[in-house]
């Protein structure tokens, strides 16, 4: 089964700079969660968001078969710290500096930046979680890795916390972070993944990313979800797409 995820598609390297600037869109076309504008719509917006209508390895998906199979452990590499957070009005984004990667199967996969959607978009045996952070990685060629974590209703998450306390209010905003933070202060301790293929989660939709979500989630309070719904004015998740012919691995 391992033949089945052995090479991601390609990615054209023209996306990396509407991935990395979130939202993983081109802005000449407004998008958004809601009204016209929304999900149920965005294939119809442009032709760029085509995808979106037509592809047939969307994300995010529900997670309820799977494959028992000896995946590769992922090496978590974060060692460079970010220094600032941006509200770009689709979600909140922490921007990283070249330096912290992941390693999977031979193949390094450069950190670019982590965001977050609430509720989650991936689902697990159809339940939502409060909170679901994608940490954003690419390799050299421009191929996409994204890692998903889920969040659980539980206590106040402290380095949640750190991040909401600068939260930029005001779309098309950033604000420096009080302290330099590390990614892998929000990663479980398990790193026991579920792997599939899928897309972006936002226009263009563009197929071929791998998706390494966790299995394990953390723990963040409603109140410190609904402060992220409520600084971006709607809840920021695409509705779970069709698994089609794929293969879901854990």
């Amino acid at each position: 089964m391992k033949q089945l995820f052995k090479n991601t598609l390609f990615v054209p390297t023209i996306l990396l700079t509407q991935l990395f600037s979130y939202s993983y869109a081109a802005e000449d076309v407004h998008w958004g969660y809601t009204g016209k504008s929304g999900p149920a719509n965005w294939g119809d917006l442009a032709d760029q968001y085509a995808m979106c209508k037509k592809g047939k390895n969307q994300s995010p998906i529900d997670i309820k078969a799977s494959l028992d199979t000896d995946l590769t452990p992922i090496k978590f590499n974060y060692i460079k710290q970010a220094s600032t957070i941006k509200n770009n009005g689709h979600t909140v984004q922490v921007d990283y500096p070249a330096g912290n990667s992941i390693s999977l199967n031979g193949t390094q996969y450069e950190l670019k930046q982590f965001h977050f959607h609430s509720p989650s978009e991936n689902t697990i045996d159809g339940q939502h979680y409060p909170l679901e952070a994608h940490f954003v990685h690419a390799d050299d060629k421009g191929n996409l890795a994204v890692v998903g974590v889920m969040f659980k209703d539980g206590e106040d998450n402290k380095k949640i916390a750190e991040l909401w306390q600068n939260m930029p209010k005001q779309a098309n905003t950033q604000q420096n972070l009080a302290n330099p933070f590390s990614a892998i202060d929000l990663l479980p301790k398990s790193h026991d993944y579920y792997r599939f293929n899928g897309s972006l989660t936002t226009p263009p939709c563009s197929e071929g990313v791998l998706w390494l979500v966790l299995k394990q989630p953390i723990t963040i309070s409603i109140d410190q979800a609904k402060q992220l719904v409520e600084t971006l004015n709607h809840p920021n998740n695409r509705p779970v797409q069709p698994l089609n012919a794929r293969t879901v691995l854990k």
